[in-house]
């Protein structure tokens, strides 16, 4: 126990809907009736699970409910799941800036947090001013603030800047300066929420290199919540996956961000093609899609394989293609067995396997669209048949590729 720097004992936050405070003189009434008797809230009683996108019967919401977890001295933990899930709420709490409903946080040192861009920044004053005036709201001697402020400017990249007022600042260098002073002013617990998708990509990664500084070479406990999985991996030792304001699974960072991908349906490894909605006038010939993976993970540099069942047609040559795109829905590469001058035949197989080489992309999100032809009318096309997750190995030497690869195109390997 001597390791455990913060401790969650049955953490709940419960939030009136619909109006500011508490409620009414009535409910405020009964709440100091039942407090000189020494009994419990009545409303504690009260309250639905904070599914956002139901409508619900009662006017209060459990944001939280029954929240237990420690954190050793040195861990980063990683906090995911869907919007509105309780992340932030928690973290709220872990920080100070608002109270359980019940429960109680236990912490060893001083946390800083990094909750929103711009939190306890001061518009009208400098930079430089308000590293100053953040260090003290740490609890930072200005002895101290003066031996870390050069290196604070400096990480930030706000250099030119440092002496104009915040309110001038984009959203960018608000993050870049907020984080910097956190990271730099060495609390014992440093708690990020979602900031760091704000700055650019050159920042994210120095951001996620520092953090890994703090926790490995230094020492210190970081708490994370964000939607990058490909981040959260590389960073975390540990994880909680949060539902409806409740923990619904906890491990090894690696099996928790598995059972979100799984919840959040942004990796199938199968998926049924039959009820999907499909291009006009396509026919339902693609029965289901599978992504074969020894580990349940697509890596970057490494092969992968997927599987398509058909039914089978009276087609006597098939041709098979398939299109990747990336989260915002650009096309990212594309091939078919036509272009390849490959020609398969239907026999005793209801399936086509087809191996995507050395896959080199990016960390992310993809999805898959399929067509399934004669190669002189379209058969069956369905637009974003599946999806998968792409993260970086653990040995990120593989992906050093062993030959070229062209600006928009895998080798594929087709087997039938």
């Amino acid at each position: 126990m001597k390791d455990v720097i913060l401790k969650a004992e049955n953490i709940c936050k419960q939030y009136r809907l619909g109006l500011v405070g508490t409620g009414t003189i009535s409910h405020d009434l009964n709440r100091w009736w039942h407090s000189i008797r020494g009994k419990e809230d009545p409303y504690l009683k009260v309250g639905e699970s904070n599914d956002r996108s139901i409508k619900g019967s009662s006017e209060y919401v459990w944001a939280l409910k029954d929240i237990n977890f420690e954190v050793k001295r040195g861990e980063v933990l990683g906090i995911i799941g869907k919007n509105g899930a309780g992340k932030s709420t928690l973290l709220k709490i872990l920080s100070k800036v608002t109270g359980p409903t019940t429960g109680k946080i236990k912490t060893k040192g001083r946390i800083a947090s990094l909750l929103e861009v711009g939190t306890g920044f001061h518009g009208e004053m400098t930079g430089r001013e308000n590293v100053y005036l953040n260090g003290a709201i740490l609890g930072m001697t200005k002895k101290e603030i003066n031996s870390k402020i050069e290196e604070i400017i400096e990480f930030s990249g706000c250099q030119r800047y440092i002496d104009t007022p915040v309110k001038r600042y984009s959203s960018g260098m608000t993050v870049r300066l907020a984080f910097a002073v956190a990271a730099f002013l060495e609390p014992e617990i440093l708690v990020i929420d979602e900031v760091l998708a704000v700055g650019d990509a050159e920042f994210q990664k120095k951001a996620v290199g520092k953090m890994q500084d703090i926790s490995k070479g230094e020492g210190r406990t970081v708490l994370f919540v964000s939607h990058n999985m490909a981040a959260v991996k590389n960073l975390c030792d540990r994880g909680l996956l949060m539902e409806y304001g409740q923990i619904k699974f906890r491990g090894e960072i690696n099996e928790v961000v598995d059972e979100y991908l799984k919840k959040d349906g942004s990796i199938t490894f199968f998926r049924d093609l039959k009820d999907v909605k499909r291009a006009p006038q396509s026919k339902s010939v693609m029965r289901s899609v599978t992504i074969l993976s020894e580990d349940n993970e697509v890596k970057t540099g490494e092969d992968l394989t997927l599987r398509i069942h058909f039914d089978k047609t009276q087609l006597k040559e098939i041709t098979l293609g398939y299109l990747i795109k990336d989260e915002l829905g650009a096309n990212v590469c594309a091939a078919n067995t036509q272009q390849h001058d490959i020609k398969f035949t239907v026999g005793e197989k209801d399936y086509i396997d087809f191996e995507l080489e050395r896959l080199p992309l990016n960390p992310g999100k993809y999805s898959i669209s399929l067509y399934f032809g004669n190669g002189t009318y379209d058969v069956d096309v369905i637009d974003e048949a599946t999806y998968f997750q792409v993260f970086w190995p653990r040995d990120i030497n593989v992906i050093a590729p062993q030959k070229k690869w062209g600006k928009l195109h895998i080798a594929t390997k087709w087997n039938y």
